[in-house]
């Protein structure tokens, strides 16, 4: 028997409207998206398909015109504003193109932010968690440098750890090696990949790079509103 999916998106509809025209414009007509624990998933598709809208609505950030999410068993339609910001903070982990590091605040203050958030703030063991994840990610001697004091890459990395820092089921990633040269994006991709197997933490990486994208277990494109799957044969067109 077959456990239910960590995420089950279903039939997902997305428009936006556009002064002068009596409908809007469609991103996702029935997009349906299926993950388990585990999974590492990777989105790619034209400037404008609609991927972030996509991942911003599994992230509860925006929501859909019509259509389903559960995650963790939990139908994210039903939840209010506080019930959604809980399932962010405690099920989520968001990494973007840009890091939106605190500048004044150190690594480490950094990383302990979203700690902050939960009722006892700081609770119990994250702060050895957070020197694992440090030393993992080879920052580990690093805890008082602010981010102007890192490089591209060490300031995702830094990005990446805040992500996982509340132990989340999903990770989304929007673009994270947009803003990285080819060597630190392909180290990137590798870290996330490498975590995802280790934590047992699901990924969702968007890119606009198709040969990074097919380094993950599965790859999707969104095209026409909908989610077709991709094979390895298909990276290089």
């Amino acid at each position: 028997m077959h456990k239910n999916p960590l995420l089950a998106a279903r039939d997902l509809q997305r428009a936006y409207a556009v002064a002068g025209r009596a409908t809007g414009v469609s991103v996702l007509d029935g997009v349906e998206l299926n993950l388990n624990a585990g999974d590492s998933v990777g989105i790619i598709g034209p400037s404008g398909s609609g991927k972030s809208t996509l991942l911003n609505i599994v992230g509860t950030l925006d929501r859909a015109d019509a259509g389903s999410i559960t995650l963790d068993g939990q139908d994210l339609a039903k939840l209010d504003e506080r019930a959604l910001a809980e399932v962010r903070n405690r099920k989520l982990g968001f990494i973007f193109q840009f890091h939106y590091l605190l500048p004044q605040c150190t690594l480490w203050e950094n990383v302990l932010v979203p700690t902050l958030a939960q009722a006892a703030g700081n609770p119990s063991g994250v702060e050895d968690r957070a020197k694992k994840l440090l030393n993992r990610v080879g920052l580990g001697d690093r805890l008082n440098h602010r981010p102007g004091q890192l490089s591209g890459g060490e300031r995702q990395r830094v990005a990446v750890v805040r992500a996982l820092i509340n132990k989340p089921k999903l990770l989304l990633a929007d673009e994270p090696t947009g803003a990285l040269d080819r060597h630190n994006a392909e180290e990137l991709i590798k870290l996330l990949l490498e975590l995802n197997r280790e934590e047992g933490v699901a990924l969702v990486v968007v890119t606009h790079a198709r040969d990074l994208a097919f380094k993950l277990g599965r790859v999707l494109e969104l095209r026409d509103g909908k989610l077709h799957e991709l094979q390895e044969v298909e990276a290089a067109r």
